[in-house]
């Protein structure tokens, strides 16, 4: 499966912005596809996930509440939208699947989100 993450940019405090991560090759295979971000000297974090097939949407508490996680599966595509971002959200953010449901197994190229205040 490859990952190709995008959409990430310079926005202001309060303002929004919408990542996309479209996967090819053995898709059917998908069981979550999930967001993770890594700000500067973090370590990084889970930010939100979804099942490929059926429902199920999970979110960090940092971001519950701002952050909607959809999925557009004619298109391979999961699209995490952003609202009320704050400078503390700036990170560079990468979207990962999971297989073998044990963990994620593949991992796309990041992009980087800045939140400016």
């Amino acid at each position: 499966v490859q990952l190709q993450a995008s959409g990430g940019g310079l926005v202001q405090a309060g303002g929004s912005l919408r990542l996309s991560c479209a996967a090819s090759g053995r898709t059917f295979s998908t069981y979550l596809m999930g967001w993770f971000r890594q700000a500067p000297g973090k370590e990084r974090e889970f930010v939100s996930s979804i099942r490929w097939s059926g429902s199920g949407t999970f979110y960090s508490d940092s971001v519950k509440g701002r952050f909607t996680i959809s999925r557009d599966n004619a298109k391979n595509t999961v699209y995490p939208q952003m609202n009320s971002l704050k400078p503390e959200d700036t990170a560079v953010y990468f979207c990962a699947v999971s297989v073998t449901r044990s963990k994620y197994d593949y991992w796309g190229q990041g992009t980087q989100v800045t939140v400016s205040s």
